[in-house]
């Protein structure tokens, strides 16, 4: 039998909520907020009510909305997710505008975004600064494939490197090194709750068994020297507790200007430091 969208969107909109309801209502459709308007007395075809009845099923049972609908928003802009990377969240802002800040005043920095993901760092960065030599790694090829098809959405001139860490380097070093690694310990119960289930692991903790989730940042400060020029700054996302280990990490590896930095609610998310060494 057939249903109108109208009618669909209402029985939806009574489990998930009425905006997420249209916006899979759209996406299922292929049509714009306001065609949705204009012809919400239109019968849905057995094609999309079949896709439809599915991403509202998807969304009942957890899966974020981002991976129904293929993409999510960061900094302004629209980027495509999968699965295979991490849903963009507002904190990570706070990474790419203390990037930005330390490498401004300098031409042409290069740039390197350790465990790019999705590649909205990386991405973000080289449009912000288009003189700017920007390379991403990534050790999930999955992953990298999501980042280079945002590269060239937004026509960002960005070098993507497949492995892990600082491998693909070689001897390569840097004005600027940030990431957004791993940072949830192993086991932390909130793995299992709001759609993280559903998102990769590689990407959300570090695996370590009765861990502290630190062992990928501890990695970043131990060898991102070895990787920056003299007066090169790296600037690391973490968790919203571990600021004080991380400062602790930067001092003891002889980092300069250590400092945290918070996100918008007020949670030191970024912390980063200073190399004023000629070698390491």
């Amino acid at each position: 039998m057939s249903v109108m969208r109208a009618q669909a969107l209402a029985e939806a909109a009574q489990r998930i909520g009425r905006r997420e309801a249209r916006e899979l209502m759209q996406h299922a459709c292929r049509c714009t907020h306001a065609e949705l308007i204009a012809h919400g007395d239109a019968l849905l075809a057995p094609e999309e009510a079949a896709a439809y009845a599915e991403l509202v099923a998807c969304r009942v049972g957890g899966a974020p909305l981002a991976y129904l609908l293929g993409s999510a928003w960061f900094a302004g802009r629209e980027f495509a997710v999968t699965p295979a990377v991490l849903i963009p969240r507002p904190d990570t802002e706070v990474l790419v505008e203390q990037g930005l800040a330390a490498v401004a005043g300098k031409a042409a920095p290069r740039i390197v975004d350790l465990g790019t993901g999705s590649g909205i760092v990386a991405v973000t960065l080289a449009l912000a600064r288009p003189d700017a030599v920007v390379s991403a790694v990534d050790v999930s090829p999955a992953a990298l494939a999501v980042a280079q098809a945002n590269a060239a959405r937004h026509g960002a001139a960005v070098r993507f490197l497949l492995g892990d860490w600082f491998a693909p380097l070689g001897g390569e070093r840097f004005d600027l090194i940030v990431s957004n690694p791993p940072y949830v310990a192993a086991g932390d119960p909130h793995l299992a709750r709001d759609g993280l289930p559903f998102e990769p692991d590689l990407a959300l903790t570090d695996g370590v068994p009765g861990g502290d989730g630190m062992s990928c940042v501890a990695h970043l400060v131990a060898y991102a020297a070895r990787h920056l020029v003299a007066g090169g700054a790296v600037r690391i996302e973490h968790g919203y507790d571990q600021a004080v280990k991380t400062r602790a990490l930067l001092h003891a590896a002889g980092y300069a200007q250590v400092a945290s930095w918070r996100d918008a609610a007020g949670i030191e998310r970024v912390s980063g430091g200073l190399w004023l060494g000629t070698s390491a």
